[in-house]
């Protein structure tokens, strides 16, 4: 299974609708940006909206981040619109809320050729074919609609996310066997920090590669909760070279920190490596 190289730690919703916040995310801290066409845009400016997100695609200035476009689904009255105009604004990807099928994804792939496709994991049908869907050959990530999920799933709300974890489960074990990127659920709380981090730790135990964002103000969070820590990276570095000299002495078997190094720990070590090389690339290009 190939890992996922680009960092995409916090992936920020910006309505489509609003000059200024697409302005204003051009210099966010943001791995990625979700350009919402759908839940983030009244009825009345749905058309509108097309027009003005493909001006500010066209002027860009988004750098790295990630640019995907969330249009609404193809069985509303914009959809198929959101998709026509969505293909032709140099977007990384095209975001498809309630993907229940394979099929969902089929009839727009139809529309956009060979754009990427990204699918919103929102609906109980859709968590019990996150296997299909993961595998379709457009398929190149998975974002969590937590909150719909939970009102389908009539649950309450609950810190631990107990009543979600089976669906998220089956996603993320959907997207590693295909290697696709997994982008966790949003928090609703947006000024609760504590809370955000706890929510983000899970997500990042989980095996998420990231959350997505409604405020500004989670991005310090989720960007640190999903990058490796200074003991990880110390650990990944003390681990390779104790492998490595084994390797090449010959000689007994590697042990960091009272424990066996076998080729499985180094192959992670590695890649906390190359995820820490990748997220300094990108907030050197942040950085002001």
């Amino acid at each position: 299974m190939p890992s996922i190289a680009r960092p995409l730690r916090s992936v920020l919703y910006i309505p489509g609708s609003k000059p200024r916040a697409l302005d204003k995310a051009r210099g966010l801290p943001a791995d990625a940006i979700i350009f919402d066409l759908e839940d983030a845009v009244i009825p009345e400016e749905k058309a509108a909206a097309r027009a003005t997100l493909a001006e500010a695609l066209q002027t860009d200035g988004y750098g790295a981040r990630m640019k995907i476009i969330r249009i609404n689904g193809l069985d509303t009255e914009w959809g198929a619109d959101d998709a026509k105009a969505a293909a032709k604004m140099g977007a990384d990807a095209i975001l498809l809320p309630k993907v229940n099928t394979p099929a969902d994804l089929e009839a727009l792939a139809e529309i956009v050729g060979d754009i990427p496709l990204w699918a919103m994991m929102e609906t109980p049908g859709g968590m019990l074919n996150a296997a299909a869907i993961a595998g379709h050959r457009s398929l190149q990530g998975m974002v969590m609609g937590t909150n719909d999920l939970a009102k389908d799933l009539q649950t309450r709300f609950r810190a631990d996310r107990l009543p979600l974890i089976t669906g998220l489960g089956l996603c993320v074990l959907a997207g590693k066997a295909h290697g696709i990127a997994l982008i966790d659920g949003v928090y609703n709380a947006f000024k609760d920090d504590d809370g955000l981090k706890v929510e983000c730790d899970q997500g990042r135990d989980m095996g998420f590669d990231g959350k997505t964002l409604i405020h500004p103000a989670q991005l310090a969070v989720a960007n640190a909760a999903f990058s490796p820590s200074d003991d990880e990276i110390d650990l990944a570095r003390r681990q390779i070279a104790a492998f490595e000299e084994c390797e090449a002495t010959g000689q007994g078997v590697a042990v960091v920190d009272g424990k066996i190094v076998e080729n499985l720990h180094v192959a992670t070590a590695r890649e906390t490596l190359a995820k820490h090389e990748a997220i300094e690339a990108l907030s050197a290009e942040h950085a002001p």
